[in-house]
């Protein structure tokens, strides 16, 4: 697959970052002259601009406002007026993508082509020390994507017990030693509340006795961010709705960075691709279920060498795809 030609410029003027695994996203998405494609992670529009420079119309969420702010200025610069009834040719709302079927029905953008997640947190975000996604910069124990909705990460920390943040560490960030860590936050609230990211870097690095190649608070933050924001169960739902509002042909591209969000898709995917999902030792089938896909990527698609050396977050990066049935 040839590069492709990808910036769109911001507010500010900037010019994003390159997507992960773009060429191998457009390829898979089969994107279309007037095709109707969902990026329900629009970010920085990395992968919505090169899907409108194909000549496709987009649908972009994100639950950021932020991101919608910014990259709604950018997409209005470079494609004015350019969509079929003279409008531009995208739409973007502010919503996480289990909202998707809704959305998509409200802005009158159903069925689609294509519907594109790509996963897990932005280098803005990560970056952006308010948000509280790092623990390498000290700010407010956030988290939230949507900072108007629901608890910030601190509300987990200083109030959950430690059998259940144990449960998250363990679930979320496949932390190995999950309770013992969990017990050293319950010991550091319990003298003062834990509320900005430095504090908690600090506990779990003591917890751990140091630091070793990879930070010990790596999994943790990891954990914290996806509790707070509910992303598992968002996405399983999100994978359903997205199959619901395809067209027969239409395409599904995940593209996760790590192996819990790969597992729901890979699990998913190997469901909804079998026409029947009785216990195996079942002699009839009772289930009624039908196949809705074809899987296209029988093993998952990762980034190249080149990719990797010009962006090193992009190593852990994997993309499956399957066709609407």
């Amino acid at each position: 697959m040839a590069p492709t030609d990808m910036a769109v410029i911001d507010m500010e003027g900037n010019q994003p970052h390159r997507p992960v695994l773009l060429d191998e996203a457009l390829h898979w998405l089969a994107v279309k002259p007037g095709g109707r494609y969902v990026d329900c992670t629009l970010g920085r529009g990395g992968h919505a601009t090169a899907i409108l420079r194909q000549g496709g119309q987009v649908l972009g969420l994100d639950a950021d406002p932020t991101a919608i702010r910014e990259t709604e200025g950018g997409l209005a610069t470079a494609f004015p007026g350019s969509g079929p009834a003279g409008g531009p040719p995208f739409i973007i709302v502010q919503a996480y993508f289990d909202r998707l079927e809704a959305v998509a029905g409200e802005q009158r953008f159903a069925p689609v082509d294509g519907v594109l997640f790509d996963l897990g947190v932005s280098s803005p975000q990560l970056e952006d020390a308010a948000r509280g996604f790092s623990f390498s910069k000290e700010g407010p124990l956030d988290m939230r994507f949507d900072p108007s909705q629901g608890e910030p990460a601190e509300t987990l920390v200083n109030h959950a017990s430690v059998d259940e943040l144990a449960r998250i560490f363990r679930d979320y960030g496949e932390e190995p030693q999950a309770r013992k860590m969990a017990r050293a936050i319950e010991a550091a609230r319990a003298i003062e509340p834990i509320r900005t990211t430095a504090r908690l870097a600090e506990v779990i690095e003591r917890a751990a006795g140091g630091r070793g190649r990879i930070h010990p608070a790596t999994r943790i933050f990891q954990a914290l961010r996806i509790g707070t924001n509910r992303e598992l169960a968002r996405l399983q739902s999100a994978l359903e709705q997205a199959v619901r509002i395809l067209i027969r042909g239409g395409r599904l591209v995940v593209i996760s960075f790590h192996s819990l969000e790969d597992r729901i898709v890979k699990t998913f995917l190997a469901q909804e691709a079998r026409s029947c999902i009785c216990p195996p030792h079942t002699p009839v089938c009772i289930c009624g279920h039908q196949a809705t896909v074809r899987i296209l990527t029988r093993k998952p698609v990762t980034p190249g060498s080149a990719e990797v050396a010009a962006n090193p977050r992009s190593r852990s990066a994997k993309l499956r795809a399957a066709e609407r049935i």
